[in-house]
C-alpha cells in the first residue's frame, strides 16, 4: 500500500453565529451558507450537503419504520454485494436514494459505494448504463459512501449509520469499462480512475450520520467537526455541538475482544495493558463495543476513547474498508484532535489500491492510539 505526500489543506474560515433563533438554531442549510460566503472556494459543496441533508432524513425515517409488517424494508434482496455480504432490501433502498440525492446536484462527477461493484458515472439527470463514463466540467466532485453502516443490526435496534467521503477530481475524463483491469488503459482513462482511488489527505469534506435515539449529522469541512441533531418538530438538522474535541485521555476502549487471540502481537499486548491497568496512562479501560463503527465512533468522539478493528488471522488485511470507512472516519477524528492509524501507517495517507480495499484500523483519543503507533514501532509483526 503506498503512503501519500504530505498535503497543505488551505486554512477555512469558521462560521460565528452571533444571532441565533430561538426557535429553530443555527440549521445546517444556514451553516452552510455562511461557510460559502466565508470561502467562495468551495461554495459548490454547499449543493451536495444539501442533498446529503434530504437523504439522511429520509434513511432515518426508512430505518425507524424498516421493522413494521407493512415496511417494505424487510427482509433480504436474494442478492450478495461485491464484499461477499447478503444485502438486505434496506441497504439496496438507501444506497439507490443517496446516488439519486447526489446525483440531481449537478456537482457529482463519480460515486463509489461499498455496494457497488465499480464506481458509477452520473451523467445528466439519470444513471447512465453506458460503458463509458463522461465527467462534465461542472461536476467538480467525486463521492464515496456506506449508505448503511452496520445495516445488519437494524432488526435489534442497534444504531445504524450513512458514511460519506466528498473529492474533488482534476479534468474532465472518459473511461471505458473493459479497461479497468486490463494493461492497454489510456492515461487519460487511468486517471479518471485513479479519482475515486484517493487518499484520505485529498478529502474536502466528510460526514456520517448515526440513526439512533436521536438522529445525527456530524460532519467536518477541514475546519473542525460539527455535529448537528435532527429536530423533527421542523424537520431540520440543526447545530447542536460545535467545533467539537475529543479529549486527549481516555479510559475507554471499543474492540471486538473475542478476536483477541488472533490478532498481531503489538495489538494484544496494548489491550491487555490497556485492561490491566498497566499501559501509559496507568489507567484500567473498561470495554464498550456496540458492533456498529458510526455508534462506536461518534460515542468515542464525545467521551474518548480508542475504536479499533485490527488485522487477524482471518483477515489479514483488516475488515474495514479503507475508502468508505476508514478514510471519512479519520478525516472526521483527526480534525476533532484525534489519531488514526492502521498500527503502522496514518490512515489518511494510504493511497487506496482497489476501490474494495480493507485495512486494519485504530483511532480515537491521542495518547491512547499513539501507545498502539509506539508498541507496533517496536515489533516486528506490524502490519
Amino acid at each position: 500500500m503506498e503512503e501519500a505526500p504530505s498535503m497543505n489543506r488551505p486554512t477555512l474560515k469558521a462560521p460565528v453565529f452571533d444571532e441565533v433563533c430561538e426557535t429553530t438554531g443555527v440549521t445546517l442549510t444556514r451553516f452552510m451558507n455562511e461557510v460559502a460566503i466565508l470561502n467562495p472556494e468551495i461554495a459548490e459543496i454547499t449543493t451536495l450537503f444539501g442533498a446529503i441533508d434530504t437523504a439522511c432524513k429520509a434513511i432515518s425515517n426508512l430505518v425507524k419504520r424498516s421493522q413494521l409488517p407493512s415496511s417494505e424494508t424487510l427482509g433480504y434482496q436474494g442478492n450478495v454485494n461485491v464484499q461477499g455480504e447478503d444485502q438486505k432490501k434496506l441497504d439496496v433502498i438507501t444506497n439507490d436514494l443517496l446516488k439519486r440525492a447526489l446525483r440531481f446536484t449537478g456537482r457529482l462527477g463519480i460515486l463509489a459505494s461499498e455496494e457497488e461493484d465499480e464506481p458509477v458515472d452520473l451523467i445528466g439527470n439519470a444513471v447512465t448504463d453506458s460503458e463509458e463514463i463522461v465527467i462534465d466540467e461542472g461536476e467538480k466532485y467525486v463521492a464515496v459512501f456506506d449508505p448503511l453502516d452496520g445495516s445488519s443490526n437494524v432488526d435489534a435496534g442497534i444504531p445504524t449509520g450513512t458514511i460519506i467521503g466528498i473529492y474533488e477530481h482534476d479534468d474532465c475524463c472518459e473511461i471505458d469499462y473493459d479497461c479497468v483491469d486490463e494493461e492497454d488503459c489510456t492515461e487519460q482513462e487511468a486517471q479518471c480512475l485513479a479519482n475515486t482511488l484517493q487518499p484520505g489527505t485529498n478529502l474536502v469534506a466528510s460526514a456520517y450520520c448515526l440513526y439512533s435515539s436521536s438522529t445525527f449529522l456530524v460532519l467536518t469541512l477541514g475546519n473542525g467537526v460539527y455535529v448537528f441533531t435532527l429536530d423533527e418538530t421542523i424537520g431540520e438538522f440543526v447545530l447542536s455541538k460545535p467545533n467539537i474535541k475529543i479529549p486527549e485521555d481516555c479510559k475507554i476502549y471499543s474492540f471486538n475482544e473475542a478476536n483477541l487471540e488472533k490478532w498481531d502481537e503489538p495489538m494484544q499486548k496494548v489491550v491487555k495493558r490497556w485492561r490491566e491497568g498497566t499501559g501509559k496512562s496507568g489507567e484500567r479501560f473498561s470495554s464498550r463495543y456496540i458492533g456498529s463503527m458510526v455508534g462506536d465512533v461518534h460515542r468515542t468522539l464525545l467521551y474518548g476513547g480508542v475504536f479499533g478493528y485490527p488485522a487477524d488471522t482471518k483477515n489479514t488485511n483488516g475488515k474495514l474498508r479503507l475508502l468508505y470507512e476508514g478514510a471519512p472516519m479519520s478525516f472526521i477524528m483527526e480534525q476533532a484532535g484525534g489519531l488514526s492509524t492502521t498500527g503502522k501507517r496514518r490512515v489518511m495517507e494510504c493511497v487506496p489500491e482497489y476501490v474494495h480495499q480493507r485495512i486494519p484500523l485504530v483511532m480515537g483519543s491521542k495518547n491512547a492510539v499513539q501507545e498502539v503507533i509506539d508498541e507496533y514501532a517496536e515489533s516486528d509483526s506490524a502490519y
